[in-house]
C-alpha cells in the first residue's frame, strides 16, 4: 500500500510548525498501521476497536488540547490535525476521541472541582476510563433546552430521572456527563456506570457509524452524591460550550474523511482502464477530481484559520458553526462523488469511500444539523434568531 499523503494543493504544510507536523505524522502512521487494517471488519460487525484505546492514550490523543492532569497540552491546530487523521481512518474513531476529550474531559476540566479533575482527567487521558456525554434526548436534539431529564436534591444527594439518546461511547463508558434540569437551571453531573438506576442499551440497526458505540442511557431515580455535580456552571452555556469544543474538532475531522475518499479515487482513476485508457483521462472524471480538490483546499484554509482564532481566544460559536457546516457538507459530497467514480467497485468494503459516505450522514446530523448551523450563522449576521 502506498504511503498516504494528504492533498496539499496550496502548500498548507508551510503554515504548520515542526511540532504540529510531527503530531500529524504520528497519528497518520497510527491510522495507516493499526486502524485501516481492521476498521472495515469492525464496521461490518458493528463493533468499535477497543484494543486501540490504550494506544490512543499512550500517544496522547485523548484530551490532547487540555493542559495538565497528564494531558498533552497541544495547541488547537495540532489537536485539529489529530482528529483529521483519526477520521481518515473512520468517523467512529474520531467520534470516540472527540467525545472523550471535548465532551467529557473538557467539562470536568472547565467546570469541575479540583478533586474531580484530579480523579478523572489522568485516567481518561490514558484511556483507562471512558466517558460519554448525555445531552440529546429521544424528543429533544436541536432544542436541548426542552430536555425532560430532571435532577432533584435529596438531602446530601441528587436523584436523576430521564433518558438520553444517541450517546457515543454509551455502553462502554465508565462515566457519563449528564445534563439535567434542576430548580436552579440546567446542571451537569458526573454519573458512574455502576450507580443503581443507571442503564445503557446499545442502539441497533445503524446503517451509519457502524464502528462506533452508540447507546440510549436511562436514569431511573439514579442517586449520586453532592460531590458529583459540576460546581462551576449553571445553564445551557455548560453543554453548549462543550459542543463548541467538539464541533471545532469535527471541522478538521471531516477533512480527513474527504481526504481519504479523494486519495482513493485519484489513484483508482489513474489505474482503472475503460475504452482503452484510464478513466482519469476523461473530462467528467477530471471535473469531479478538480471540484474535490478545490473544496478540500477551501476547507483546509477555513479549519486552519479557526485553529488560529481558537488559540488566540477569539473563536466564536458562529464561526465554529461555519466550519462544521461547510466541511462536513463538502466531505459528504466528496464521498458520494468518490463512490460514483469507483463505479460498481464502490460498494465493496475493499474501498473506503462508501463507508465514509455512510458515516458522514451521521456527522452531517449530529453536533448540530446542517440547517441549525445555517441558522446560527444567520443569527450572527442579522442579529435575529430564527429558531422559534
Amino acid at each position: 500500500m502506498k504511503k498516504y499523503e494528504s492533498l496539499d494543493y496550496v502548500l498548507m504544510t508551510e503554515f504548520f510548525s515542526e511540532e504540529e507536523l510531527m503530531v500529524r505524522d504520528t497519528v497518520r502512521n497510527f491510522v495507516s498501521d493499526q486502524v485501516l487494517p481492521v476498521i472495515s471488519e469492525h464496521a461490518q460487525k458493528g463493533t468499535f476497536p477497543t484494543d486501540l484505546i490504550p494506544v490512543m492514550g499512550e500517544l496522547g490523543l485523548l484530551g490532547a488540547n487540555l493542559q495538565g492532569y497528564d494531558c498533552a497540552g497541544m495547541n488547537a491546530i495540532a489537536y485539529g490535525l489529530i482528529l483529521q487523521e483519526l477520521e481518515r481512518g473512520d468517523s467512529g474513531l474520531r467520534s470516540f476521541a472527540s467525545v472523550q476529550g471535548s465532551l467529557c474531559m473538557y467539562p470536568i476540566y472547565a467546570f469541575g472541582s479540583q478533586k474531580q479533575k484530579e480523579t478523572w482527567l489522568p485516567l481518561m487521558a490514558s484511556g483507562k476510563k471512558i466517558g460519554c456525554f448525555g445531552l440529546t434526548e429521544p424528543d429533544f436534539g436541536s432544542n436541548p433546552s426542552g430536555m425532560l431529564t430532571r435532577a432533584e436534591k435529596k438531602g446530601s444527594s441528587w436523584v436523576i430521572h430521564g433518558t438520553k439518546m444517541w450517546i457515543t461511547n454509551g455502553t462502554m463508558a465508565d462515566v457519563a456527563i449528564v445534563w439535567a434540569k434542576t430548580d436552579e437551571g440546567i446542571r451537569g453531573f458526573i454519573v458512574e456506570k455502576d450507580r443503581p438506576g443507571f442503564t445503557s442499551k446499545e442502539v441497533k440497526g445503524k446503517l451509519s457509524l457502524r464502528a462506533s458505540d452508540t447507546a440510549e442511557l436511562s436514569f431511573d431515580q439514579c442517586e449520586i452524591p453532592e460531590e458529583n455535580i459540576l460546581p462551576n456552571v449553571v445553564g445551557l452555556k455548560g453543554p453548549l460550550s462543550c459542543l463548541s469544543q467538539a464541533r471545532y474538532g469535527i471541522a478538521w475531522g471531516a477533512l480527513g474523511a474527504a481526504g481519504a475518499c479523494f486519495d482513493e479515487v485519484l489513484e483508482y482513476s489513474k489505474q482503472r482502464i475503460q475504452f482503452g485508457k484510464p478513466i482519469a483521462s476523461f473530462q467528467l472524471v477530471q471535473q469531479k477530481l478538480a471540484k474535490m480538490a478545490t473544496e478540500i483546499t477551501k476547507g483546509q484554509l477555513l479549519a486552519f484559520r479557526l485553529g488560529q482564532l481558537k488559540d488566540q481566544g477569539k473563536l466564536t460559536p458562529a464561526q465554529i458553526s461555519m466550519g462544521k457546516m461547510n466541511n462536513v457538507n463538502i466531505a459528504r459530497d466528496i464521498a458520494r462523488d468518490a463512490r460514483d467514480i469507483l463505479g460498481g467497485n464502490g460498494i465493496l468494503d475493499e474501498y473506503s469511500s462508501m463507508r465514509h459516505m455512510m458515516n458522514l450522514e451521521s456527522v452531517y446530523t449530529y453536533e448540530g444539523t446542517h440547517d441549525i448551523h445555517q441558522l446560527v450563522i444567520g443569527q450572527s449576521l442579522t442579529g435575529i434568531a430564527a429558531f422559534e
